[in-house]
This record gives C-alpha cells, sequence and structure tokens, in this order.
C-alpha cells in the first residue's frame, strides 16, 4: 500500500495544475451559454452586463493558461486577450454554420431548433473555438474542448482540422475529422463519415495524414477517406458507405452498388464513378 500510496503521490506532484477537464469543460459551458442564450441558464437583459461576463471569462482564461505554462509559449494575459478579441469572428462562423444547416436540412424548422437540438451545431462551435486555441499554439485544452463535444455528440473533430465556412453536418453520429483534414466552404457531411488517415509512423505525426475536401462536396452516410493525398474535388458526391484512397476531379459522383453474393460467380460488389465533366 505504501508503494501505491508513494506512486500516486507523485503523480499528484508531477500535474498540480494539469488542468483538470472539468474546469475547461465549466469554461466552455460558460464561453457557449454566453454566446448563444439557448445554452445559457439566465437570460442576459442589459448589455453592461454582456460586458461583466465577457471580462470575468477572458481573466478565467487568463488564470488558467498562467497556471499551466507547460501548454503554450506565451503569457497568460496575452494569449487570453489574442483569443478573446478573435470570439467575434469565431461567432459570426458559427452563425454561418447555423445558416448553412439550416438551408440543407429540409427538417429543421427553424434555427432556435438548431441550436437547441441538434448535435452538429454544438460539434461545431466547440471546433471552432477550441480551433483558434490551437491555432495560437495552446496545447491540451482545445483537444479537452473537442473531446467533451465529442462525448456529448458523438461526433469527433480534431482541433486541428482546417474547416471552411457555412460547414453543414446532417445527424452527424460517429463522424469523425482527423487533425490534418482540410475541408472548404459549403460542405455536408452525413454521419458516420471518417476522413482519416492511412496507417503512418510515429515519426510522420506532422506531416499530413489526412484528406482534403474542396468547396461545396457532399459526403454520404459512412463514407471513408483516407489519406494525406486523397482531395475530393470541388462539387462531387460522395456516396454512402464508400471507401476512397485515391483522389477524385472536380463534380465527381461516386457511390457503392451492392450486389447478392453467388458463390458459383466471380462477381463482387462494385464501385461505380461518374464525372459531369465527361
Amino acid at each position: 500500500m505504501d508503494q501505491l500510496i508513494d506512486k500516486i503521490f507523485k503523480s499528484h506532484q508531477e500535474c498540480p495544475e494539469c488542468p483538470s477537464p472539468k474546469l475547461i469543460q465549466t469554461f466552455f459551458d460558460s464561453l457557449l451559454g454566453l454566446l448563444f442564450p439557448e445554452y445559457a441558464l439566465d437570460i442576459i437583459r442589459e448589455r453592461k452586463e454582456v460586458e461583466s461576463n465577457l471580462f470575468a471569462l477572458q481573466n478565467q482564461f487568463a488564470q488558467i493558461l498562467s497556471k499551466n505554462k507547460h501548454l503554450h509559449q506565451g503569457d497568460g494575459d496575452s494569449l487570453s486577450n489574442q483569443f478573446f478579441t478573435k470570439l467575434s469572428e469565431v461567432f459570426d462562423l458559427i452563425h454561418q454554420d447555423v445558416d448553412a444547416m439550416f438551408a440543407g436540412d429540409p427538417a429543421s424548422k427553424s434555427r432556435a431548433e438548431i441550436l437547441r437540438c441538434y448535435p452538429g451545431f454544438y460539434a461545431i462551435a466547440a471546433y471552432r473555438i477550441s480551433h483558434e486555441m490551437y491555432l495560437m499554439g495552446i496545447r491540451m485544452i482545445p483537444r479537452i474542448i473537442t473531446e467533451y463535444a465529442h462525448s456529448k455528440t458523438g461526433i469527433d473533430i480534431h482541433p486541428g482540422a482546417s474547416i471552411g465556412h457555412h460547414f453543414c453536418i446532417d445527424h452527424g453520429t460517429g463522424l469523425v475529422i482527423g487533425e490534418t483534414t482540410v475541408i472548404g466552404n459549403h460542405v455536408k457531411l452525413y454521419q458516420g463519415v471518417t476522413l482519416g488517415a492511412l496507417s503512418v509512423h510515429k515519426e510522420d505525426a506532422d506531416t499530413k495524414r489526412h484528406p482534403t475536401i474542396e468547396d461545396e462536396v457532399v459526403i454520404y452516410a459512412g463514407a471513408t477517406i483516407l489519406g494525406g493525398n486523397t482531395v475530393i474535388g470541388k462539387g462531387s458526391v460522395i456516396g454512402g458507405n464508400v471507401w476512397l484512397t485515391k483522389s477524385v476531379p472536380a463534380n465527381s459522383k461516386i457511390y457503392y452498388k451492392a450486389k447478392m453474393y453467388d458463390a458459383g460467380k466471380d462477381q463482387t460488389d462494385l464501385y461505380v464513378f461518374k464525372n459531369d465533366q465527361d
């Protein structure tokens, strides 16, 4: 027992702040509730209250960064100020994503419904906020935020991914977007889509391992697209359950055509490739 106690004590001494995932989750929930009243416990009635809440959250973030200098290479106050200066731009991007989801889902009755009920909104908002921290060189905290959203929505977006404006996630459960994925503007993804990496060695972790999805692409449920050199051209449609490790040109349509298996024949499943430019 003494040996276990020593091990536990040593681990606590080596991680005095860490920071706690619960602390980061609370900070994110408070920030989301301030930005979107649909997630607030109480509606703000006076403008000065918005200002005081923003100032309090900025101070809280500065304290978190100051206590965890191992997670960044800057000054906590300066980094917090930089993040909150960029927050207006992030706020606008999230609203563009809401517009895309409202336009892209015929079942949605209002933007309020998307904000309150759609897991895609929550996952995208967490991504937009954490991505800004990621760009500032802050480590771990962005991952805590996106993994928190992952646990609540089933949507796994790495904060390092680059995603353009008017991004739409429809349903979204089981969707995975890897760290070096690049996604253009007006892209729509359905549930179960994986934008992942081919198997690479650990020393290749800093290379581009995940695909590039150009503007106005739609990828349907269950599709898997892998590899850092894989590019899905602008305006393409990728059908459900398609598996891709090679690039396709703009305006392509790829879908999976299933066949019943017959042991007496050599026929196998087919992938059908069409291109509007042909």
